[in-house]
């Protein structure tokens, strides 16, 4: 009942895009996702998170156009010039290589204090107009990312009456997480104007494109 909304959808983004290819993940120390991609090279720059390469993403130690797929999950907001670790994503990527990536929008602050940005959906766009974007969604919808938000105060702080205060939270998170249905139509102003395709509150998005 109470399981990280988030971890639930990206599991299930990862396993659309198993593959039993070389793969890079890069940021990956500690993670769990042999079982969606069983030949990755973990690399991320921390060596207490045991990778199997200690490296920054804004300088990889490998050849031109040397894998045909990376992953990198929730790492793109904890790096400084995120542009330049895309550009060398790029670079060690083979030509109709594909990208697995994922980063959050609306977010409590996590891994301080390496966490520098927040990334719209016309950001994504903006940092991947080079790229052919296969896929582009949001990680939650509206009142889904609302239970997120709830959970990670739980996940996040200490409170008074801790753990009754817990309990109610994540049951409030609960509800939230199944109250999407009263939404009809989302819009991109305050004069519902500008209808959107997709949610306008959201904790984070999933991408998935091609090296062109």
């Amino acid at each position: 009942m109470f399981q990280k909304i988030t971890r639930r959808n990206l599991e299930k983004f990862l396993k659309n895009h198993a593959s039993d290819k070389r793969v890079l993940d890069i940021g990956s120390g500690g993670s769990g996702y042999d079982k969606f991609f069983p030949n990755r090279i973990a690399v991320d720059i921390d060596p207490n998170r045991k990778p199997d390469i200690v490296a920054d993403a804004k300088k990889l130690p490998f050849r031109d156009e040397e894998f045909e797929m990376i992953l990198c999950t929730e790492v793109l907001e904890h790096i400084d010039e995120p542009k330049v670790a895309i550009n060398e994503m790029k670079r060690v990527l083979k030509k109709g290589g594909k990208l697995i990536l994922t980063t959050r929008f609306i977010y409590p602050m996590h891994d301080i204090p390496h966490d520098y940005f927040r990334f719209t959906l016309f950001g994504m766009k903006k940092l991947f107009e080079d790229w052919e974007i296969i896929e582009l969604k949001p990680e939650t919808e509206t009142f889904s990312a609302i239970g997120v938000l709830i959970q990670r105060i739980v996940f996040q702080t200490s409170l008074h009456l801790n753990k009754i205060s817990k309990l109610l939270l994540l049951f409030l998170a609960w509800i939230f997480n199944h109250a999407n249905f009263l939404i009809i139509e989302e819009y991109g102003n305050i004069k519902k104007t500008i209808k959107i395709d997709g949610s306008i509150i959201n904790t984070g998005y999933y991408l998935f494109a091609k090296k062109k």
